[in-house]
């Protein structure tokens, strides 16, 4: 199944490192997104992909002060204003790199299920999949038992449904390590 090439703005050119890797990466892709074929790992993946939207994270951001009192409501606005202040920079970079997704530069990629723009580099699901993953880690760490497996399957789902190369999703993964080590220097936690 093909998705539609999302509308460009105005092209940069994406440094020629991009083009090294993309073809260095492109068969791997081409292999964990083909395992797609299979309906119990396609529907996985997309779930995975869809919680990783914003779903997850709001529902973790929104349930700190339920479960955690006083303590809680200091880590929901650390937790929100991390992820705002995350986002912005995720699409500046984003923008200005202008990776084309693996799907539009090699036909041979499926694309299972539709992107919401054009470029990949980095991965913002997994950017932020990391960074819930270690704020959860310092604050609460008996959350990680359902939000690292979930971290880790939304970061597989990049790939696996062909809208990421491999090195999109460890560059996510590193920007959203960095995001939540700054967030954690600046308000250090205090474990209840």
């Amino acid at each position: 199944m093909a998705c539609p090439t999302p509308a460009a703005p105005e092209r940069l050119n994406a440094p020629h490192l991009f083009t090294r890797l993309d073809s260095a990466e492109w068969r791997m892709c081409q292999r964990m997104a083909r395992l797609s074929i299979y309906r119990p790992w396609l529907v996985t993946l997309r779930i995975a992909s869809r919680l990783g939207d914003w779903p997850a994270w709001v529902a973790l951001i929104a349930m700190q002060p339920v479960l955690y009192g006083n303590q809680g409501w200091l880590w929901l606005w650390q937790f929100a204003i991390t992820a705002i202040v995350a986002v912005i920079i995720y699409r500046l970079i984003k923008t200005r790199l202008c990776r084309e997704r693996p799907f539009i530069t090699f036909q041979g990629i499926p694309c299972t299920m539709p992107a919401r723009d054009r470029y990949s580099f980095p991965s913002g699901h997994t950017m932020h999949a990391v960074m819930f993953c270690w704020l959860c880690a310092a604050t609460q760490p008996s959350a990680l038992f359902v939000v690292a497996p979930l971290s880790a399957l939304i970061a597989a789902s990049r790939v696996g449904l062909g809208l990421h190369y491999i090195s999109d999703v460890l560059g996510g993964a590193l920007i959203g390590c960095a995001f939540a080590w700054f967030s954690l220097w600046l308000i250090p936690p205090m474990l209840t």
